[in-house]
């Protein structure tokens, strides 16, 4: 997990496929700031925002998302 560095997700966090299935608060969070954990649901760009506290997050390119 690395933090974005590309201006359209300057503020993503970057997954990779071995960060899947995805969370927040992710593990990098401090255990003071946490909220419930969820799981997130990437729309087809690769990105998902986490509904409590608005972290975004976005799939490194080329990462094969494994299906159920």
């Amino acid at each position: 997990m690395t933090q974005a560095t590309t201006p359209a997700a300057a503020n993503a966090v970057e997954l990779e496929g071995k960060d899947l299935p995805a969370h927040c608060p992710n593990p990098a969070m401090p255990l003071w700031s946490s909220h419930p954990r969820v799981f997130l649901e990437f729309n087809h760009d690769g990105v998902a925002k986490c509904p409590y506290c608005g972290t975004a997050y976005r799939l490194k390119p080329g990462t094969v998302v494994p299906h159920h």
